[in-house]
């Protein structure tokens, strides 16, 4: 027993020193390409986590530019439909605008006959309101300066005693020079015996007018007849022109001028009394 205890002793002992090295040397070669793997795993991990990184970011980009994209193209074609909407509004306003434009031109046209019929009116007022001639003629007198516009005229009436026309009024020019005028020769006779307006040639200024050859003459009727005439010698310097209203005035005041003379006169003689019934009765066409 103690010899075979000796023989295997031996047995017993651990590896020899050259496996222990060797296994050494494999469990340090094994850690350290563990540690070298395990490095290239973290670089490698680090690496695709930074490429995942871009990757979204470079998504993100994309996503935001396609949604630009989509933005502006939804814009464009709201922009079209618009326009088309512009157009087609266009389309239906012009005749309407048009209309307008022709409602409003004849507003305008009936708001200037109605002030004209104002002015006519008035003027009408003025001349029958007054109860004496001398009221009258300056009532005349303020519808030439006024409504016509005159600077310089003269108020004739034709004299019982031979061919001239007699100023019962003037304005603006010494009295002298336009005191007496033929009834048979000159501008203003030839107004008076045709018993129409005369206005000086188209396109003269009437604002330069003489009495020699005054801007307008309008004769006086009265019962069918020439009885005088209003000479308008020269015009405000405002006034450039006659317009229609003038030739409406100029119409109303050759028809009621010399009628609102003599119906003041009359009045006066009659001591402003009215005719009697009977007299009135009386009287015939």
């Amino acid at each position: 027993m103690t010899e075979r205890q000796g023989r295997t002793a031996p047995d017993s002992d651990g590896p020899p020193e050259d496996l222990i090295k060797e296994r050494d040397a494999f469990i340090e070669q094994f850690f350290r390409k563990g540690a070298q793997l395990t490095e290239e795993l973290l670089r490698e991990n680090q690496r695709l986590r930074e490429q995942s990184s871009h990757l979204e970011s470079e998504n993100l980009r994309l996503r935001a530019y396609v949604a630009s994209e989509d933005a502006i193209r939804e814009l464009v074609k709201k922009i079209e439909r618009l326009e088309e909407e512009k157009r087609e509004l266009l389309k239906k306003s012009s005749p309407t605008e048009r209309q307008g434009s022709v409602f409003e031109n004849r507003y305008a046209e009936v708001e200037d006959e109605l002030a004209n019929l104002a002015n006519l009116y008035i003027a009408t007022s003025q001349l029958h309101g007054a109860r004496s001639v001398r009221g009258v003629v300056r009532n005349l007198r303020e519808l030439l300066s006024q409504l016509v516009g005159a600077a310089a005229f003269a108020i004739y009436i034709v004299s019982e005693k031979g061919p001239e026309l007699i100023a019962i009024a003037s304005e603006g020019v010494p009295r002298a020079d336009v005191e007496r005028v033929s009834s048979t020769d000159g501008l203003v006779a030839v107004a008076y015996n045709s018993g129409e307006v005369k206005l000086a040639p188209y396109g003269s200024d009437p604002r330069k007018g003489t009495p020699q050859a005054p801007a307008a003459i309008v004769p006086l009727l009265f019962d069918g007849r020439s009885v005088g005439a209003i000479a308008i010698f020269s015009t405000l310097s405002q006034k450039t022109e006659f317009v229609n209203i003038d030739a409406e005035l100029f119409k109303m005041l050759g028809a009621q001028a010399a009628v609102a003379i003599a119906a003041a006169h009359l009045a006066a003689q009659s001591g402003r009394q009215m005719p009697s019934v009977q007299a009135l009765v009386d009287l015939e066409d």
